[in-house]
């Protein structure tokens, strides 16, 4: 039957001439047989393909799955790294606190030190002005009573005082501009320590260690400069023309 395909009409009808019913269901065995073969081959290649498929299914969800304890693993372990490094921190920042009050408890303490001994006999380096032994820690109030400031070491007499400010280092022009504030104010508000507003107020920088510029420019503004030579405070040579300024 196949061969009659393409035929004219004619060329059709005598072929047909020479087909029997035999031949013509021959022919369709033949073509049912060969049918039966292409449906048993796909459906064996179909079954194939849904073995293959369902294999790929079956890692790709085992791969899942593995990924997923994988991931909760790394979480877990994260999620303990966080934590630890959280515990270190905050232990680090304890130590830095710690050692920060024992370092401001160091520097309180040796500033103390520093003031006692600059403070010993200290009226007497200062000749020719008749001050008397020194008072610490003099407070400054305004007219209402509020607190604006405090002198390290006041020596005063009759119609003289000295405001005296101590560093344990005196090496930043911003401590000598400090006190030329608190001349001001010294000035302005005088403490019960100084008594009468006409007496004479003169002021100096101390220091246990003291930087050449500062002591310069503590000179420049008319400062007395001090600092410690062994236990006790000596007067640093002024220079040349050097007049003490009075408030």
């Amino acid at each position: 039957m196949a061969t009659m395909i393409g035929m004219t009409a004619e060329q059709a009808a005598e072929a047909g001439k020479s087909l029997t019913f035999e031949k013509v269901w021959a022919a369709m065995d033949r073509y049912s047989e060969e049918a039966d073969k292409r449906f048993q081959e796909l459906e064996r290649v179909m079954k194939e393909n849904d073995r293959i498929l369902t294999e790929r299914f079956k890692e790709t969800d085992r791969v899942i799955k593995e990924v997923g304890e994988q991931q909760k693993e790394t979480d877990r372990v994260l999620t303990e790294r966080f934590k630890e490094t959280d515990r270190v921190i905050k232990e680090i920042g304890k130590r830095i606190d710690q050692l920060s009050k024992n370092i401001g408890g160091l520097n309180n303490s040796m500033g103390t030190l520093i003031e006692t001994l600059i403070s010993a006999r200290l009226w007497e380096k200062f000749k020719g002005y008749g001050l008397k032994e020194a008072d610490r820690h003099v407070y400054i109030y305004d007219e209402t009573g509020r607190y604006v400031s405090e002198i390290d070491i006041l020596l005063s007499n009759t119609d003289c005082a000295m405001a005296i400010e101590v560093k344990t280092h005196l090496n930043k022009t911003e401590d000598v501009d400090g006190h030329l504030k608190r001349m001001e104010l010294i000035r302005r508000y005088p403490p019960i320590e100084i008594g009468l507003n006409n007496k004479r107020l003169m002021g100096a920088m101390a220091g246990g260690v003291v930087d050449s510029k500062t002591m310069e420019y503590a000179y420049k503004c008319g400062f007395f400069v001090l600092e410690l030579a062994g236990d006790l405070a000596r007067i640093v040579e002024p220079p040349a023309g050097f007049k003490p300024k009075e408030w």
